[in-house]
């Protein structure tokens, strides 16, 4: 879009910006949850261990690790265009080629190594290197509204996709989702761009500043840190910067290791397929509404508060699925998706934020 047509657009443009990751988050954060759905009938074809199948989803993460700061570079060379396009790359990619396992390895390289690298630029990570930038006074209202997608996407995309498994088998789900990310999520994501300046607007769709202008609200709460031209190098010496990184490690490891194996574990101890499958879908859906109204209050009270009250919410879930083993009951899996929903899905409208507003700069 040219900087003429995005000023003569009735509202702000970084609600189409928002718009475009509110989608490409429910197609892309849910074709790696669906691995979940996937994990039984593969499984059951090939009769490998549990934990070496799980393994290709687990070894997914390894790879994110090693390529998320090849994204932040990518995204600070070429923008979120490149990085959204190689990401629908890599993750259709994966998924066309997932039908085609023979061997376990061949499990690692399309689900683990090209859909795991693919979600780390269509998921949160990628994401949140250019969304904030687009807003100051509503940042978490407008990053927990965009990342909300991932419970449309699964209360929509994780039926459709087991019932695709039922008719047809997981290779015809899995080809039907790569499809899916490929003809949707590659045109729209040419909207992107990383900043309101770069198409002469500013952030919030604020008038430009002047000298007489009043500084907008920020949550930024050390404003001499954050002035400081932060580059990678220095970032690394600050003992902020690994207390964050060790937070971040730890919230995504306990939202994943309940995803991927939840759908498995309400099977094995009695509960219907219809039952584990309902389960991930409203874990979802609650956090719609969990990540809207917990992004708008850190707006409000800080995000350390709503990283707090998130943290909460997964130490609950992990209580409901312990006690789950012992005394099965649905009256734990509502307190379950519930607490982890609701709660738990607060963490991705704060991860965005935290980041920028403690280390601005290249």
């Amino acid at each position: 879009m040219t900087e003429p047509a995005s000023r003569r657009l009735p509202f702000f443009y970084g609600w189409v910006v928002v718009a475009v990751t509110f989608i490409t988050m429910a197609i892309g954060v849910n074709a790696r949850t669906a691995f979940s759905l996937f994990f039984p009938p593969i499984l059951s074809e090939f009769g490998w261990e549990r934990g070496i199948t799980a393994g290709a989803f687990s070894f997914g993460f390894v790879v994110s690790g090693f390529v998320s700061p090849l994204i932040g570079r990518l995204m600070d060379r070429s923008g979120p265009r490149a990085v959204m396009e190689l990401g629908v790359a890599l993750m259709a990619g994966g998924m066309l080629l997932a039908p085609l396992t023979r061997e376990p390895w061949h499990l690692y390289v399309t689900i683990g190594v090209m859909v795991g690298a693919g979600s780390v630029c269509l998921g949160y990570s990628g994401q949140s290197l250019f969304l904030p930038n687009w807003f100051i006074r509503r940042r978490g209202m407008a990053m927990g509204i965009a990342f909300a997608g991932v419970g449309i996407g699964s209360v929509t995309l994780l039926p459709w996709v087991q019932l695709m498994i039922e008719q047809g088998g997981w290779r015809t789900a899995c080809t039907a989702m790569g499809l899916l990310i490929l003809v949707v999520l590659a045109p729209i994501n040419l909207l992107l761009r990383k900043r309101p300046e770069d198409i002469g607007l500013q952030p919030d769709g604020d008038a430009a500043l002047t000298a007489s202008s009043t500084k907008p609200v920020s949550n930024v709460l050390d404003p001499a840190w954050a002035a400081t031209d932060w580059t990678l190098r220095r970032a690394l010496r600050t003992a902020r910067f690994w207390w964050i990184a060790l937070g971040f490690f730890c919230g995504l490891y306990v939202w994943y290791a309940v995803q991927v194996h939840q759908t498995k574990f309400l099977l094995d101890i009695g509960f219907s397929p219809n039952v584990a499958v309902w389960a991930l879908g409203v874990v979802s859906l609650l956090g719609i509404p969990g990540q809207i109204v917990l992004g708008h209050a850190s707006d409000r009270i800080g995000r350390e508060a709503i990283w707090a009250i998130s943290c909460a919410g997964f130490a609950i879930c992990f209580a409901a699925l312990i006690a789950l083993k012992y005394q099965p009951s649905l009256a734990l899996i509502y307190l379950m998706v519930l607490a982890q929903g609701a709660l738990g899905y607060g963490l991705t409208s704060v991860m965005g934020a935290v980041v920028l507003e403690i280390f601005q700069g290249p």
